[in-house]
Parts: structure tokens; C-alpha cells; sequence
């Protein structure tokens, strides 16, 4: 039985999910404990731009994943 994903394709995928999984943890904080008091923190440089890089970034990666054809199918495919 032949799958559609090869092994790469899992790493890849999982790769993605990681960058997916950091952006997210990287957005986290930056609240106040008291909510009368405003916290600058949540408009530093992790959770503005950082985090959702990463965050695009694993989708991107992920996309690759699903499209990823080893070399080795076309040459078949082709003969």
C-alpha cells in the first residue's frame, strides 16, 4: 500500500505545527494584574511581530508539506 505522504512530509508537517505552536506560546502575556492599570508590554516587538511571523511561517511550512513530491515519483511517473 502506498501512502501519499513519505516520511519528509511528516517531518515537514510537524515542523509547521512547531512554528504554529511557538507563535502562539510567543503571544501569550503582556495583561495587567490590575485591569484599571495599562501594561505597554503587549505592543513589544514578541507579540506584534514575532509571533505572528512564526505563526505564518508554520502555516507556510505546513502548506509545503502537503505539496511536497520527492524527486525520485517524477522521475517514475515520467518513464
Amino acid at each position: 500500500m502506498k501512502t501519499t505522504f513519505t516520511k519528509k512530509n511528516y517531518y515537514i508537517l510537524l515542523v509547521g505545527i512547531a512554528f504554529i505552536a511557538l507563535g502562539y506560546l510567543l503571544m501569550i502575556g503582556g495583561g495587567s494584574e490590575d485591569p484599571n492599570i495599562f501594561n505597554p508590554a503587549i505592543f513589544d516587538f514578541q507579540r506584534i511581530t514575532l509571533a505572528p511571523l512564526s505563526c505564518l511561517s508554520g502555516f507556510v511550512t505546513i502548506i509545503v508539506a502537503i505539496m511536497w513530491r520527492p524527486k525520485q515519483e517524477e522521475a517514475e511517473a515520467n518513464s
